[in-house]
């Protein structure tokens, strides 16, 4: 089978009209039949039927009488031998009522999915989104409109009903009529002699059936004449087809067959003829059921290939009828949409405007109502924007960019998921009470043997094992006062507060800091007493200053446990431990080691070769190498973890401190930590982190600059002074603690600007940083690169190298008071009295004095007295001794004044004498 075009009109078609003329010796028949579709498709299908030779002897008459068998559903009907019969070649028929109200239903068909399809790109213009209080509305309208279909489908189906009736009252009219012309044809044929030709009866339409002939009234082959030897008992030749057959249509089909489409029948006189296959009729399938695999002759000739609408297609066409509907409604009754808009902390107006699908002249005329004059880019606070979002009628849902962080601390931990974890104990106290000798007397190491100056700089993290096999955490903080926020993160952190106060000193200033941060992180404290090996130790003293602080041992019948120690002879440190487990116990401290690890950035450090390090505590959970970590504004993976010993060690438990390494940068001391899923995740974490950080320093950096009035201010009284400083430091806390102490020297006339703190060596970008600003580099225990140091040298950029933190604080201080302009300080130089005035011509009044304290100089600054009050203040201009100019007057002289421009003297008047001289801010 394959599809023809125009040029296979000359081929031969199956038609239900004979063929013109008798081929004889054909085994092929060539034809095509017309597929009809829906939408009003055809398409014409060549057809070729093949037939078997038989070597079976045959008549004249038998081959005249027989006609040839077709394989299929297809039969081609012989006459015999009454041409007249058979109807003129090319004769046209009508189209019956079943075929045009099957191609009136194609066209009503094409009709509506035209319809359909403008429905579809109107609705594609039009919003989708109905408020709530329309859905009863339209629940309402829905069942209104299905049952004004069902109507409709009822009706239809009654006028199908009433066709169908109509259609099967004409056929029982032409079975009729076929019948009665039968019945003459045989009275005819039996007055002839001739062989009863088939009843015409027509079948129903669509449907090809095959008839077989009705035999003779005989029954028996020697009553009908015209047969040859050899025939069935049935009537019927051996090898033969039956004498007679008509193609029939069968009803149902729904699709209509052009005039063209007669099969002819094929009439091959004096050629056998194959047996007869026994006439098959093929039941069509349910009228509901798709057609399914591939088409062939037989489903191509009986229209077996109805394409039917499925169940989906109807609903979707009743949903977009409803959309359309509700639309149309929309418009004519004009109902605004009730929507959801999501409003972040800062919206743009014109993303404003979008996401309440509103224009943005409009949104800026409810905002000029409001009394925010704004331009479609400006951005909105969400404050303001929810009042404009509740202006047009929408409902706000604010959001938040730190949203992002929601459950980064996981869950809460349950009673049985904790088990007992080693106590955190911050060791604190002033410079130079002991504090890391004592720690390092625990450790058995000498750490403060290897510190510059002799003081603690850095904030350390050891875990001390002792011989009962407890384990105890401990934190050495820096005692010097610009560590103070070294000392509130090692309080934050910890658990117990060990206070070291040396016995011949007594409580100092840091001692008394450490006691408030202390009490600030409600951290019990133990007071050990150091330095008793000392001849001067005084601890009675040392407990009756720490009471004016709040802070009561036992021995004065308070709660604070007191221990007196020696870090030098090592003496006490038991007594210590067992004070210090004694109460971790009461405190009774648990964790949670099988979830992810929490805790905290002790301190964090740029190394050379091993990049970004951090120090942290672990305080829930368990860290494992491998890890994602988010660490502040800066995350990583676990590349390697070390212990207080330098040791790689695996994972890390509760209370430990460790060294890890993997992280984008240094983190700042103090931020938490914590371990992510994945790395898109500490990305999105770190990124907000950081603009918040950006955001927060733009912010600073826009107040310092202050308003145009003060800068206007600025202008005019001359450029401020400034000393710009870039600090590097080895660790961030002391970055941080420099940059504290370098901005409390700030002056009223000089101005410290830090250009930037960080950790790590000096660079070419820090060298022409520096250069940009005209700053000062402070390098604290940090060294420049040769590259940097080349160009320092060339560019004139000054790095001033430290590891005390005094003499950086020494030497800022200097570079402030060498910006500070010098000051006009007065210095007094002594009293005359006037005991009588002189009006002297050309010259003035002159005032005749006797100097009663100090001297009077000439040229000096003058101030004159009357009854305590100043009258006038001026220069000296002349200073006489009798008529010769003297430099200066003693006191118990008398002298001769004249002032310029004031000549107002009376006698008791007093003059001050006083000179001006510069001295440095």
């Amino acid at each position: 089978m394959s599809e023809s075009n125009d040029q296979d009109g000359g081929k031969g078609r199956l038609s239900l009209r004979p063929a013109a003329r008798l081929e004889l010796g054909r085994t092929i028949d060539a034809g095509s039949v017309r597929q009809t579709f829906s939408h009003g498709r055809s398409k014409v299908v060549q057809v070729e039927v093949r037939k078997k030779r038989t070597g079976a002897p045959s008549t004249p008459a038998s081959a005249a009488g027989a006609p040839s068998a077709t394989p299929g559903n297809v039969a081609i009907t012989s006459r015999g031998s009454a041409p007249a019969a058979r109807p003129a070649p090319g004769a046209g028929r009508a189209l019956t009522a079943t075929e045009l109200a099957a191609r009136q239903r194609a066209l009503v068909e094409q009709q509506r999915d035209s319809a359909r399809r403008d429905a579809e790109r109107r609705e594609q213009e039009k919003i989708s989104i109905l408020s709530a209080a329309e859905e009863a509305r339209r629940k309402a309208d829905d069942d209104a409109r299905r049952e004004a279909e069902d109507a409709e489908r009822r009706k239809v189906e009654e006028a199908e009903a009433r066709l169908q009736a109509a259609e099967d009252a004409r056929h029982k009219a032409a079975e009729e009529e076929a019948a009665a012309e039968h019945a003459r044809l045989t009275a005819e044929a039996a007055a002839n002699g001739t062989a009863a030709p088939a009843p015409q009866v027509p079948l129903p339409p669509r449907e090809l059936v095959r008839a077989k002939a009705p035999e003779p009234a005989g029954g028996s082959p020697a009553a009908r004449p015209g047969t040859a030897p050899g025939t069935r008992p049935g009537g019927e030749q051996a090898g033969a087809a039956p004498a007679s057959e008509t193609l029939r249509l069968r009803p149902g089909g729904a699709r209509p067959i052009d005039d063209d489409d007669d099969v002819r029948p094929v009439r091959r006189p004096g050629v056998g003829v194959p047996p007869r296959k026994p006439a098959v009729v093929i039941a069509k399938k349910g009228g509901d059921g798709r057609r399914a695999g591939r088409i062939d002759v037989q489903a191509a000739i009986e229209g077996e290939d109805e394409r039917v609408r499925s169940l989906a297609s109807v609903r979707r066409q009743r949903e977009r009828e409803r959309r359309q509907a509700d639309l149309e409604r929309l418009r004519s009754d004009q109902v605004r949409v009730v929507r959801d808009v999501i409003l972040p902390d800062q919206i743009s107006v014109q993303e404003l405007a979008n996401r309440m699908a509103a224009r943005a002249p409009e949104v800026i005329k409810a905002l000029m109502k409001l009394g925010v004059m704004a331009t479609i880019t400006q951005t909105l606070d969400a404050d303001t924007a929810e009042l404009v979002v509740q202006e047009f009628g929408h409902r706000a849902r604010r959001v938040s960019e730190a949203d992002v962080e929601m459950g980064l601390e996981g869950h809460a931990d349950t009673d049985t998921e904790l088990v007992i974890r080693p106590p955190v104990v911050t060791i604190m106290g002033h410079v130079d009470h002991g504090k890391t000798s004592l720690l390092d007397a625990l450790r058995a190491t000498d750490v403060a043997g290897g510190e510059a100056g002799g003081i603690t700089q850095h904030i350390g993290a050891y875990q001390v094992e002792l011989k009962s096999g407890d384990r105890i955490t401990f934190l050495d903080t820096p005692g010097h006062e610009a560590f103070t926020a070294m000392r509130a993160r090692g309080a934050s952190v910890t658990d117990i507060v060990v206070l070291v106060v040396a016995a011949d000193d007594g409580v100092m200033p840091q001692t008394i800091e450490a006691i408030r941060h202390a009490k600030a992180a409600n951290a019990p404290i133990i007071v050990a007493i150091n330095k008793m090996d000392k001849p001067d130790a005084n601890p009675a003293r040392v407990r009756q200053e720490l009471l004016s602080h709040e802070i009561v041992v036992e021995e004065m019948g308070g709660e604070t446990q007191d221990v007196e120690v020696s870090a030098l002879k090592k003496t006490g440190l038991d007594k210590l431990e067992e004070a210090i487990l004694l109460q971790a116990e009461i405190l009774d401290l648990r964790a949670n080691p099988d979830r992810t690890a929490e805790g905290s950035v002790i301190e964090s450090r740029l190394d050379r070769g091993r990049g970004p390090v951090g120090t942290i505590l672990v305080q829930r959970g368990t860290l494992r190498q491998g890890d994602i970590v988010v660490a502040g504004a800066e995350w990583g993976r676990v590349r390697a973890m070390l212990d207080d010993k330098g040791k790689p060690i695996s994972e890390a438990g509760p209370s430990a401190p460790v060294e890890i390494l993997g992280l984008s940068g240094a983190p700042i001391a103090g931020e938490p930590f914590v371990v992510v899923e994945s790395e898109a995740r500490a990305r999105e974490i770190t990124e907000f982190r950081q603009r918040r950080q950006r955001d927060k320093t733009a912010g600073l950096q826009a107040g310092a600059r202050g308003t145009l009035d003060q800068m206007l201010a600025r202008i005019q009284a001359g450029v401020q002074k400034e000393v710009a400083v870039l600090i590097k430091a080895d660790v961030q806390g002391s970055a941080e603690a420099i940059q504290a102490t370098v901005l409390k020297l700030e002056h009223e006339e000089v101005k410290v600007r830090v250009l930037l703190s960080g950790v790590g060596q000096i660079t070419e970008s820090d060298i022409q940083l520096a250069r940009a600003s005209n700053a000062v580099i402070i390098a604290f225990n940090v060294r420049a690169t040769s590259q940097a140091r080349e160009m320092a040298q060339r560019d004139g950029v000054d790095i001033r190298y430290f590891s005390i933190i005094y003499e950086v604080s020494d030497d800022i201080e200097k570079l402030v008071r060498g910006k500070v302009a010098p000051k006009a300080r007065e210095r007094f130089l002594g009293y005359a009295e006037v005991r009588q005035v002189f009006n002297i011509t050309k010259v003035g009044k002159v005032a005749g004095c006797m100097i009663t304290e100090g001297l009077v100089k000439r040229g000096a600054g003058v101030r004159v007295l009357r009854d305590n009050v100043v009258i006038h203040s001026g220069e000296l201009s002349q200073l006489k001794r009798f008529k010769e100019d003297v430099r200066e007057v003693a006191r118990g002289y008398e002298c001769g004044l004249s002032f310029a421009n004031f000549h107002d003297l009376q006698e008791g008047d007093v003059v001050e004498c006083f000179e001006t001289e510069m001295v440095p801010g």
